[in-house]
């Protein structure tokens, strides 16, 4: 690939930046993202076959969805370490045989602590990748055009989430229903599963061709192997000048620790660390993950078919895309804090909005919930507007951010604490929604997340500093 081009250098002169090589290698990067996506989203449509194959309640369902979400907090604290010990792409291959080894056990479990175990294996991988991969497209691209091809992994979580969507709805539609047998006699939920181990073997072999991260390798001590990769990537001459540089912003006398985190001068913890796991966890108490783990059960709750759920989770995941590549588009030229406080104001309102439609649901005399007049409508209108804002500015943006508003010194710390931060609010939103949902009531619940998406808005306007066209070596916290 030679596709090298001039490109604005970040102290204003010329720099020779192979765009092919960068897209080339954020392309593999970004499969974690896919990955990523269709873990969380595969969950979707595979409920009813969990809840009639290993005779689950609705706190069976909770945890028997939820255990991924402890493997993804666990795998993204350790990633966030390990990443400064063996490097950013070995945790990337890690984390692809990892969604290789769920994708075979979920789909072949033959009770709900096999199921359980494959996914918290599922969610190791996870983790990994939610956190790696982006500090990894952060530290391999140029400063110009970093929070675009960083925002290119939320685009790949959607398609991913979307990817399962569809997958979910051929094989229920191909086979007569979730539950109903599909190939060799299995039942159309656990090829749901299996179908994921293609992707898993296609990023495990595409991360045989990519370079590690040249921040990583100068942090080891590999100035040599550091410039042949800085070379490919921007050219010889900035190549010398960026070891320097990273060199430089590294602590002499260490290497990266979890202590690091800690003000040396102050003995606090730092304040850009306490930045990150605020934009971490409101990302999540904004309650976005209800709607890709359970929008099937949550539209069939307000009234419609198995068959209608499936395809409104389909138009989510589309609208989702959509909002994502324009943000590709905007965020190196309007910034990131921008996005964010314009995604907490929609994200407050939209979701007031499917908590007042929620409110008006009744019950006729078989039981039946329907939402009366155009209230259905309207819920459904402000369901994906509220996604589309949450994936114009809070999806993407939030890993945007992580992966490149941390100094050298402490990122891969500071995206282990943070990382961790933000997949366990993930699982307090996702394993208590099914029994919210009942008591107080989707109303009362969706009320609870337009609070915390117009709390965001304050949060993000005291604490979080614009990181659009700095260079990674010039963050501070």
């Amino acid at each position: 690939m030679t596709d090298s081009i001039r490109g604005p250098g970040p102290a204003g002169a010329g720099v020779a930046t192979n765009h092919g090589f960068i897209a080339a290698i954020v392309a593999v990067a970004t499969i974690g993202g896919f990955m990523f996506g269709y873990d969380s989203g595969v969950i979707n449509g595979t409920q009813k076959g969990l809840e009639a194959a290993f005779e689950l309640g609705r706190l069976g369902i909770g945890v028997n969805v939820g255990a991924i979400l402890l493997g993804s907090a666990i795998g993204a604290f350790g990633a966030g370490r390990l990443a400064d010990a063996i490097g950013r792409r070995n945790v990337m291959m890690l984390s692809a045989l990892l969604f290789l080894v769920s994708a075979v056990l979920a789909g072949a479990a033959d009770g709900s602590t096999m199921f359980i175990l494959a996914r918290i294996i599922g969610g190791l991988g996870v983790g990994a990748a939610s956190v790696i991969s982006p500090v990894y497209i952060s530290e391999v691209t140029p400063a110009s055009i970093r929070g675009r091809l960083s925002s290119v992994q939320q685009v790949m979580i959607i398609t991913g989430l979307t990817g399962a969507f569809v997958a979910n709805f051929a094989l229920a539609r191909y086979a007569g229903g979730s539950t109903a047998d599909f190939w060799l006699g299995y039942p159309a939920w656990r090829w749901m599963f299996w179908l994921q181990a293609i992707p898993a073997a296609i990023y495990l072999l595409a991360l045989l061709v990519i370079p590690e991260s040249p921040r990583f390798l100068v942090a080891k001590g590999r100035d040599a192997d550091a410039h042949a990769v800085l070379t490919r990537l921007f050219g010889s001459a900035e190549a010398d000048r960026k070891v320097v540089e990273i060199r430089n912003s590294l602590a002499k006398d260490h290497k990266p620790k979890l202590s690091d985190l800690r003000d040396t001068t102050t003995g606090k913890i730092r304040p850009i660390l306490w930045a990150g796991i605020g934009l971490a966890i409101f990302q999540q108490l904004v309650g976005i993950n209800v709607v890709f783990y359970y929008g099937a059960v949550l539209w069939e709750a307000v009234g419609f078919t198995e068959d209608n759920a499936l395809q409104i989770n389909i138009l989510s995941g589309v609208l989702s895309i959509g909002a994502c590549l324009f943000t590709i588009a905007t965020v190196d030229k309007i910034g990131r804090k921008p996005l964010l406080l314009v995604g907490s104001a929609g994200m407050a309102v939209t979701l007031a909005i499917v908590a007042y439609a929620f409110s008006t649901a009744v019950t006729d005399a078989a039981g039946a919930v329907t939402l009366p007049g155009n209230n259905g409508l309207i819920a459904l209108v402000a369901a994906n507007l509220y996604v589309i804002f949450f994936n114009a500015s809070w999806g993407p943006v939030m890993w945007v951010m992580l992966g490149e508003m941390f100094p050298n010194q402490i990122r891969g710390s500071g995206l282990a604490v943070s990382g961790f931060a933000q997949w366990i609010a993930n699982a307090a939103i996702s394993v208590s929604f099914p029994a919210l949902a009942v008591k107080p009531g989707l109303a009362v619940t969706y009320f609870g997340y337009a609070f915390f998406a117009a709390l965001s808005f304050f949060f993000v306007k005291a604490m979080v500093n614009e990181t659009r066209g700095r260079e990674l070596e010039d963050m501070a916290g």
